[in-house]
């Protein structure tokens, strides 16, 4: 069993990370697996070294132990850039140049909450027909073409093991799931030359991953990540997809939640069991 802790070095470690990193930790640890980090920083405008170093310490006063030196997304874009020239030769990604804004006025600017899918309302096709350059271009989005992508896949089945407690068993994904929740997905953003989707997949087969653990907020995503990972012969590993830790409110905390920020409850004088038990650990 291979586990990882996988965050974006953009702010400071709250208790929600605390969660997620324990849980891949303990359970690796419980199998005699190895439990790896990786930080996700293709965000390299709000990607900074002094997060990175936060979080090691965070994680040490933790108590945890990782089993090779932190993986950085930012030092795998050639094997990301390799993997669109693939798709793109494939036929399978095509060029956006659409903004927001283009993408709402196509769809009748659709309330806020009801996009369907795990990248909001499916993208409405607006440059998939236009023609394609002979070289994958430069600084626009790339996009999957969904529908070829499906149809390269053929009859195979699209699936995945879920072991988590909301979702427990073989999910089994349908084309119509994919043609109604998802759409063409963007693959490469052109400020990035990657994104979260095409990364996380390459980076879990770099890493050999065989078990991810994360939140539930990240489950719908995971039809995108098998159809890519089918797409790139990429082995799926089993899921488990958590709860997340919210506040009084019963929002999700996120990295603005100072207040909750493990180095806070460090200087308070907190103790690694005090976080295990505030999350349920």
């Amino acid at each position: 069993m291979i586990t990882r802790f996988a965050p974006s070095p953009t702010g400071p470690l709250h208790l929600g990370h605390a969660y997620a990193a324990i849980l891949a930790h303990d359970m690796a640890r419980a199998h005699g697996g190895r439990f790896l980090l990786r930080f996700e920083d293709i965000d390299r405008q709000r990607s900074l070294a002094r997060w990175e170093e936060a979080a090691l310490a965070d994680l040490a006063w933790l108590g945890l132990t990782w089993d090779a030196p932190p993986l950085r997304q930012s030092d795998r874009l050639p094997h990301h850039r390799a993997a669109l020239g693939r798709l793109w030769d494939l036929g399978l990604i095509y060029p956006c140049t659409c903004t927001r804004r283009d993408i709402d006025a196509a769809l009748s600017a659709p309330q806020e909450g009801a996009a369907p899918g795990p990248d909001g309302p499916p993208y409405p096709g607006t440059c998939r027909a236009r023609p394609r350059p002979a070289a994958m271009p430069e600084g626009v989005h790339l996009r999957l073409d969904l529908r070829r992508a499906l149809a390269r896949i053929g009859r195979r089945a699209l699936a995945f093991q879920e072991t988590g407690p909301r979702h427990a068993g073989q999910i089994t994904l349908s084309p119509g799931h994919f043609i109604d929740r998802i759409g063409d997905v963007v693959l490469a953003r052109r400020d990035f030359g990657t994104s979260y989707h095409l990364a996380v997949v390459l980076d879990d087969a770099a890493q050999a991953i065989t078990h991810v653990t994360r939140g539930d907020d990240l489950f719908e995503a995971t039809a995108i990540h098998v159809l890519l990972q089918a797409l790139l012969e990429l082995w799926t590993p089993t899921y488990c997809h958590h709860k997340l830790v919210r506040d009084d409110a019963g929002r999700r905390l996120a990295k603005r939640d100072d207040a909750r920020a493990l180095s806070r409850y460090r200087a308070e004088g907190a103790t690694p069991a005090d976080i295990r038990r505030l999350t349920g650990l």
